[in-house]
């Protein structure tokens, strides 16, 4: 339990008082002044008029601690707080290492962070002075309820209450995304969401260590194509647009000065690697000077300040020339667009009569490494095969890790030391073929923190193997239906784990570049790592739907019996929404550790009885109950009733988000404690540790 700090003042007749707005204060009975006060000291939690940051006349510091736990208060290893520097910013700290940063203040909002989403009757303010530095947001005068927390997963967000729909509304959600994590790519790497790798040098810079951002590790950054010619000052600047600013904690400020003052200014400082102007307190203009590395950029989606970064001349005429390369490349092109009119005709008349017999033939392993090698979007490395024979040691059978309808996934080691999962595609597998190009072209374009990562490929003859990062901790299955294993999974690592299945869905979902339904969502398709983080894998079976397609009709029901959606299972109908049932499975699996029976529970009130004993008595009965809850929701039988996945990572993170009664579940035998042998319902649930990849649908 956190304990606030109390005043030292004397007080004659003093008075305890909760005030409207949630301050908890202290004064003498007929003063209006406050001898202390809570929102001086938050834990977790900023509410509308509490500042963040500090009183520099006190050296009072102002700043929120997440909570160790959703049910233990005590101080946690996040912490958000205000830095003082030359240019203040918000920092996300876990325990000493920096997790994100919010940039400075434009006027308006953090420049890093963006605005909340919607007005929703809020105002935010930001003070720099003598006196103070703090951040604060206000709804006064407004009907608006707002309030944000730093949760204990390093995660700041700020909620509204929306009083038509009687619910919270997540309208701002930071870190969002991995380019928000702090220096994704290195020194003068640009992290960019929309693209993919999302890391990328800067013009005028190469990776450091080639090697590394091979296997998409970019942590060791850029650094210059030509050294700085500074003392001939021939150096010129480069512009970079719609990016948010770099690291500001060293960098130098000049208050009120033109951009071209600020040029000036860097070109004279022979440390200096790049300028902008910006908006710091609100009022007038800033000149801010980078004298170190440029670190933690990235593209931003909201308005931005230009930033001019430093380089040699020659790179900056080689980027101009290559601008004109291409633009001469594409008048040349028109031209012979418009003077080969017949002859391109030809072509694609002949490219479609190509495609469709390759549709209408068997893909051959030639074609599919021809597919491969031939999409330069994928970028991805392609190993040799003895480099994988080493690795696996011949694939040896001691290293093999599982076996699935793919092949055989083995246990590798990388001569640099780099421990990593290699999957090898059967020879006798036809399906295979198709699963390996949908792991290379979805995987390889999708970069998540719950989502397993791919390093490579390799196409030796007919061998087509697939690598990947090692989990540790091997697949949720294999710990979660073990009553030796499932010791290691309490009730915190098994929520720690529901809410990370959750995330890695919802940017399958929503999120991605690639709107993606799984389609085989299920325990041993999640891996753990080293932390017992979830990952989603096995991507064989994903479908990529186009933005405004919501459902899908195939004959081809393919999927594992007893994760499966009543709607897909019995008539190939398929969406969203059939990877939100998968996922409510996994849920009352995750809880109980075994193949569920939770409906009758639920209407009995005894949901309490589903926990899996090897949890003991070291959880959150309310917490569990919601879980039981959310999970059921999922399973409703109607794809209609069924929440979205956005409406369930809101549900799980936010306890005060009202919950809906669930209505009986598709399959409802299966969710029950009486089982019918006969009942065609139950085999459907009993053999769900069988993948179908020919089921025809009715």
């Amino acid at each position: 339990m956190m304990f606030l700090p109390m005043p030292s003042v004397t007080l004659s007749n003093p008075v305890a008082q909760l005030l409207d707005d949630g301050n908890f204060v202290i004064r003498e009975a007929n003063s209006s002044e406050f001898a202390w006060q809570s929102f001086d000291y938050p834990t977790d939690t900023l509410l509308s008029g509490m500042k963040l940051g500090w009183d520099l006349r006190t050296g009072l510091n102002r700043n929120l601690t997440a909570w160790q736990s959703y049910d233990d208060p005590s101080p946690g290893s996040y912490v958000l707080s205000m830095a003082l520097e030359a240019i203040p910013q918000i920092n996300l700290w876990s325990d000493s290492t920096k997790k994100a940063r919010s940039g400075p203040w434009n006027g308006i909002t953090f420049s890093n962070v963006g605005a909340t989403k919607g007005n929703n009757g809020v105002s935010s303010d930001f003070v720099s002075n003598k006196d103070e530095v703090y951040y604060m947001f206000n709804t006064t005068g407004t009907t608006a309820v707002c309030r944000s927390i730093v949760d204990q997963n390093g995660m700041y967000k700020t909620f509204a209450w929306i009083e038509r729909a009687g619910t919270w509304n997540n309208v701002l959600y930071f870190p969002g995304s991995q380019c928000e994590e702090y220096s994704k790519c290195g020194p003068f790497g640009m992290c960019n969401i929309d693209v993919y790798p999302i890391c990328r040098c800067l013009k005028g810079f190469k990776p450091k260590l080639p090697q590394e951002w091979a296997l998409r590790d970019a942590s060791s950054g850029c650094e210059r194509l030509t050294a700085l010619d500074c003392k001939n000052s021939t150096d010129r600047f480069m512009t970079i647009t719609i990016a948010e600013l770099p690291e500001t904690s060293k960098a130098i400020t000049y208050p009120n000065i033109s951009l071209n003052e600020c040029r000036a200014n860097c070109l004279k400082d022979c440390s200096c690697t790049a300028y902008a102007i910006t908006n710091i307190s609100g009022a007038g203009m800033a000149c801010i000077i980078w004298v170190t590395e440029l670190i933690d950029m990235r593209m931003s989606s909201h308005p931005t300040q230009d930033v001019f970064v430093r380089l040699a001349a020659a790179d900056l005429a080689s980027i101009s020339s290559k601008s004109s390369k291409k633009n001469q490349s594409r008048s040349m092109v028109l031209i012979i667009v418009f003077s080969t009119v017949a002859l391109i005709f030809l072509m694609l008349f002949f490219c479609w009569r190509r495609k469709r017999m390759m549709h209408e033939a068997f893909i051959t392993y030639h074609q599919l490494e021809k597919d491969i090698r031939g999409n330069d979007e994928l970028e991805l490395t392609q190993l040799q095969w003895s480099t994988l024979m080493v690795a696996t040691n011949n694939f040896a059978e001691t290293n093999i890790l599982g076996k699935g309808g793919f092949g055989l996934v083995y246990k590798g080691k990388l001569v640099e030391g780099r421990q990593v999962a290699v999957k090898r595609l059967s020879k006798n597998s036809t399906q295979g073929v198709d699963e390996f190009k949908n792991e290379v072209t979805f995987i390889a374009k999708l970069q998540h923190r719950n989502l397993v990562r791919l390093l490579g490929y390799c196409i030796q003859r007919d061998e087509k193997v697939l690598v990947y990062e090692y989990m540790h901790n091997g697949s949720l299955d294999a710990l979660l239906f073990d009553k030796e294993k499932g010791v290691h999974l309490d009730w915190q690592t098994r929520f720690n784990i529901i809410i990370g299945i959750a995330r890695g869905l919802l940017y399958l979902h929503q999120d991605s570049r690639l709107r993606i339904i799984h389609r085989d969502l299920k325990a041993s398709n999640i891996l753990l790592d080293i932390e017992m983080n979830p990952k989603i894998s096995d991507f064989g079976l994903a479908r990529n739907f186009g933005e405004h397609e919501t459902t899908t009709k195939t004959k081809k029901v393919v999927g594992t019996y007893g994760y499966m959606a009543p709607e897909y299972a019995l008539d190939g109908v398929f969406s969203v929404k059939s990877d939100v049932y998968s996922f409510g499975v996994l849920i009352l699996e995750i809880i109980s550790g075994q193949r569920n029976r939770a409906w009758s529970l639920w209407n009995e009130g005894k949901v309490l009885d589903l926990m899996d004993p090897l949890i003991g008595n070291l959880f959150s009965a309310s917490q569990v109950m919601r879980c039981v809850n959310i999970g059921l929701l999922c399973v409703q039988e109607k794809a209609e009733d069924r929440p979205i996945m956005s409406s369930v990572v809101i549900m799980l993170g936010n306890d005060d988000a009202p919950l809906a009664e669930p209505k009986a579940p598709g399959f409802k035998s299966i969710f029950s404690t009486k089982h019918d042998s006969a009942s065609n319902q139950v085999d459907l649930y009993t053999f769900n540790t069988v993948t179908l990849t020919e089921q025809t649908g009715r």
